[in-house]
């Protein structure tokens, strides 16, 4: 028999070139399609650490009603920036929305007044002092001033421990 078959179809031999041939071809642009992938990163878009609350004014009882006591709770930018406004009698201060203990976010409970972790039963008062649970510390909270424009803003990028709590930064004067 030739190098051909009587049929007129490619041998064995001619037939495993050309399939080594196109396994390279094919890993060469798969590796090349890779490369330039690599030249577009992913970006993930977060939502800016940030973000105005609004005036002192907004912050009355008759605006948000259910608070009642010491401490006025507003759940209000819970969902989306993951904070707790927390109105004393002349402050106002912005509590971290994660718990010190593993980090999961707690739940307020306005008719206990209090937050709950539910991953392992940690309970914070409305000033986020912890009472109860695995949390070794206080909640945290965010960087809260008043702009050049008179409304209340809060920093999420500048976090204030416990020890922390009486620096200017940390609360706003109403």
């Amino acid at each position: 028999m030739t190098e051909q078959s009587l049929n007129g179809n490619v041998n064995r031999r001619r037939f495993l070139k050309l399939l080594g041939w196109g396994s390279f071809f094919a890993t060469i642009g798969i590796s090349f399609t890779g490369m330039v992938r690599f030249l577009f990163p992913n970006v993930l878009f977060e939502k800016p650490s940030s973000f105005k609350l609004g005036s002192p004014s907004d912050f009355t009882t008759d605006k948000f009603p259910g608070s009642q006591g010491r401490y006025q709770v507003y759940e209000n930018w819970k969902a989306e920036h993951s904070i707790w406004v927390v109105k004393e009698k002349n402050r106002i201060y912005a509590v971290y929305a994660k718990c010190t203990h593993l980090g999961c976010i707690p739940n307020y409970f306005a008719d206990e007044r209090v937050f709950k972790c539910p991953c392992h039963g940690s309970q914070f008062h409305c000033d986020g002092v912890n009472f109860a649970g695995p949390a070794p510390r206080p909640l945290d909270r965010c960087r809260i001033f008043v702009g050049s424009d008179g409304g209340i803003f809060v920093d999420k990028s500048r976090i204030y421990m416990f020890q922390e709590f009486d620096n200017p930064g940390a609360y706003v004067e109403v």
